[in-house]
């Protein structure tokens, strides 16, 4: 049986679904949970959507239809077949372990490279462009109708994790299904204007203190910068504003690689949140992003640590180093 096959057996033979996605979602994040969720509920499926953590959602994602979303697990959890979507391993679904530990069964849909395979079912398609890119292709195995309601979730994540069609990652199918999501009723203005030209004044003011900060080492290929739990305090922003500030970092002129080291502006979790970027194709961010536990794209990955900035950062350029040493000894 195919993994695909094994997805749609397990939707079709059970009723009670609780979905979920990895904490600080980004647009494939929300953009496939919701769309899951709907899937399932045009299937006559009875439905949860949660997501762990207690930090607020992105604000660009704000317009999204994710009222139903619940922020606390439901008591009748451990009688629901838990999906995970978008998430390349366990540890990304939040600190509570009864999401994984009393599902009755996980089904894990996800396209990151480096997936853990924590389902007991398992559909990962490294080579998707997106988790909503699957999902599509699951959807239509289904049955399941491709209203507006459904193609608009699908086009934020397909959108957003590609880049606005710039990343290496959009490939031919993926324009394709672009395509097709507009003319089931995407609406691609509206999708614009709420994810990149909603920008809240705190996050403008939170990117300035970003760049103020950036550096350069190993003659202008890497970029670092860092944000204090302070700077989201005195600006007024909560930590899913610092989604995106990286990218401009990458675009620095000779770049191979950027990182952005914050410090979360709650005291629970981990005491800094790394994230990082290759500008190009032959560097895996991804593995650098292992060392310390963490994971993600090739070209986009990160990881927790409890080290001080500066140690991150000498820590960061030392791999870096090691790892283009490494592909040029190839």
């Amino acid at each position: 049986m195919s993994d695909v096959a094994a997805v749609v057996d397990t939707v079709r033979s059970h009723d009670r679904f609780l979905v979920t996605t990895h904490e600080n979602p980004d647009g494939d994040a929300l953009g496939s949970l919701l769309a899951t969720s709907l899937a399932l509920v045009q299937l006559g499926k009875d439905v949860v959507m949660y997501l762990a953590g207690e930090a607020p959602l992105p604000r660009e994602y704000g317009f999204m239809e994710l009222e139903e979303l619940q922020r606390a697990l439901p008591d009748d959890h451990p009688d629901r077949v838990l999906v995970a979507v978008d998430c390349a391993n366990e540890s990304r679904l939040g600190p509570d372990p009864a999401v994984l530990r009393s599902a009755r069964l996980v089904v894990d849909i996800d396209h990151h490279h480096d997936n853990s395979r924590f389902g007991d079912v398992n559909l990962v398609g490294a080579g998707a462009s997106s988790t909503c890119e699957l999902l599509r292709d699951l959807f239509r195995e289904l049955g399941v109708e491709l209203t507006p309601e459904l193609a608009e979730p699908l086009y934020i994540g397909l959108v957003t994790d590609t880049g606005r069609f710039q990343y290496a990652n959009t490939t031919p199918k993926a324009l394709r299904l672009a395509a097709e999501l507009v003319e089931a009723g995407a609406d691609v203005h509206r999708i614009f204007q709420g994810v990149y030209e909603s920008i809240e004044f705190a996050k403008l003011k939170l990117l300035a203190r970003a760049l103020d900060r950036a550096q350069i080492s190993d003659g202008g290929r890497v970029v670092i910068s860092h944000l204090l739990r302070g700077d989201f305090a005195e600006v007024g922003a909560a930590e899913p504003y610092s989604e995106g500030i990286i990218d401009y970092l990458r675009a620095v002129e000779g770049a191979d690689m950027a990182a952005l080291i914050r410090e979360p502006p709650r005291g629970n979790g981990p005491s800094r949140r790394v994230s990082l970027r290759a500008s190009v194709d032959e560097l895996d961010v991804s593995a650098l992003a292992r060392r310390f536990g963490g994971g993600g794209h090739r070209q986009a990955a990160g990881f927790s640590s409890e080290a001080p900035i500066e140690e991150i950062a000498r820590q960061i350029r030392a791999e870096y180093t090691a790892l283009t040493s490494a592909a040029a000894g190839a």
